[in-house]
């Protein structure tokens, strides 16, 4: 008994540290695994590299606008205006599920010769789906982009910039270029319109693709941010443009 006593507790409280330790290393790798996969870069699959592309040529001063599309329906008409005023043709990259809503925008858009992209049906977590749902979130809603408009979508902007090895081979396996970017105005935070504005211009360069959405502050920035990159020489354009 005397024995038990003593030994009893150090033991428990061996295995208690035993065993936190090894929860800590488990949890490590984990997360380690996890951000891996997360940031992976580039992936190559049957001796063909895939990656999440961020920008263009640098050796051209074009830049491409990347506007996703999931809400702003009251801000798209007249966002539209200013870019016919500016002779600006740019990239919507439009969701599924809110197009079903707003056929007439979608047809708005591409009637104005802006170029349609790919942003899934359900805006749901690419990285957390299973290869198939990827595809079918893209399939879905080129289907009904091209039901509207007969355009058939072929550039993909994956929903929270997410994209892991099954994100980037479901795109490539339907013939999708999955599209990042270089410069995020992170409008949807609806920041003032200078900030909108600084975002952009203080990294501005040959071959960036600016993230943005039909938002307010965006809204109001837009005609001096064209004018301001016009003016340091740039072209603005869409994605395929800039990846020329």
């Amino acid at each position: 008994m005397r024995w038990k006593v003593i030994v009893l507790p150090n033991l428990r409280r061996f295995r208690s540290k035993f065993f936190l330790s090894l929860g800590i290393i488990v949890a490590v790798m984990a997360l380690g695994i996890f951000q891996q996969d997360f940031l992976i870069s580039e992936v190559t699959k049957d001796d063909k590299v895939l990656k999440a592309i961020d920008k263009g040529n640098a050796d051209i001063p074009k830049i491409a606008f990347a506007c996703n599309v999931f809400w702003g329906e009251d801000i798209l008409p007249e966002m539209l205006d200013i870019l016919d005023k500016t002779n600006t043709k740019i990239t919507f990259f439009i969701g599924g599920s809110w197009a079903a809503k707003n056929p007439a925008i979608v047809k708005m858009i591409k009637d104005r010769g802006h170029e349609l992209g790919n942003h899934t049906y359900s805006h749901p977590h690419p990285n957390n789906i299973s290869k198939e749902k990827n595809k079918e979130q893209i399939i879905k809603t080129e289907k009904l982009i091209t039901d509207i408009t007969g355009v058939k979508t072929m550039l993909y902007a994956p929903p929270y910039g997410e994209y892991n090895k099954t994100v980037l081979e479901a795109a490539d396996e339907i013939g999708y270029k999955t599209i990042m970017w270089s410069i995020d105005t992170i409008d949807w935070q609806k920041p003032p319109v200078e900030v909108v504005k600084k975002r952009v211009l203080t990294k501005i360069h040959n071959g960036a693709i600016v993230l943005m959405h039909p938002t307010d502050p965006t809204l109001k920035a837009l005609p001096d941010l064209i004018k301001e990159i016009q003016n340091k020489g740039y072209i603005i354009t869409t994605v395929t443009d800039v990846l020329e």
